[in-house]
């Protein structure tokens, strides 16, 4: 069995010194060492979530800007569609006006025309009619007379067509 004797206690007593001597020396600081790192890893832990939820915020606010970019971009696409239409609109607008001013010009003009032909045939109806009334009348009637004949007859020309072209 085990002797107790003064060696077993110098014994004990050498291992409880070695023990704090250990302790003292080797277990804190290797203890503290340990802490330390795993301090250092919890905050890097910490920092990586801190960026990694930094990052996620960063990419919402661009996915954000993107899609008011887009919108943004949709919208002036769809004001100059708009414009592109309402200039296209003004143009045919425009066109219209002018081909209906053109129309309007050329009736205008051919109704002085027609008004000028039908004064020219008057005149004319008008010359020959007194050619045909002074040989006939010859020398029964003055001038005068034979005037007021062609005037009268001139007037109710004037109430009448002439061919197909109304006065």
């Amino acid at each position: 069995m085990i002797e107790l004797n003064a060696t077993f206690f110098a014994q004990i007593l050498n291992f409880l010194i070695l023990v704090a001597i250990l302790r003292a020396v080797a277990y804190k600081p290797v203890v503290r060492m340990l802490k330390e790192r795993e301090d250092k890893i919890a905050e890097s832990i910490q920092k990586a979530d801190a960026d990694a939820a930094a990052a996620e915020a960063t990419l919402n606010e661009y996915k954000n800007q993107l899609k008011d970019a887009h919108a943004k971009a949709q919208e002036i696409v769809d004001k100059a569609e708009k414009r592109a239409r309402e200039e296209h609109e003004a143009s045919i607008q425009a066109t219209k006006q002018e081909i209906e001013q053109m129309r309007k010009a050329a009736q205008e003009e051919i109704q002085r025309d027609r008004e000028r032909a039908v004064e020219q045939l008057k005149d004319e109806f008008g010359a020959l009619a007194m050619a045909a009334a002074g040989k006939i009348i010859a020398k029964n009637m003055d001038a005068k007379e034979n005037e007021a004949i062609i005037g009268e007859f001139i007037d109710q020309l004037d109430s009448k067509k002439i061919g197909d072209l109304s006065c």
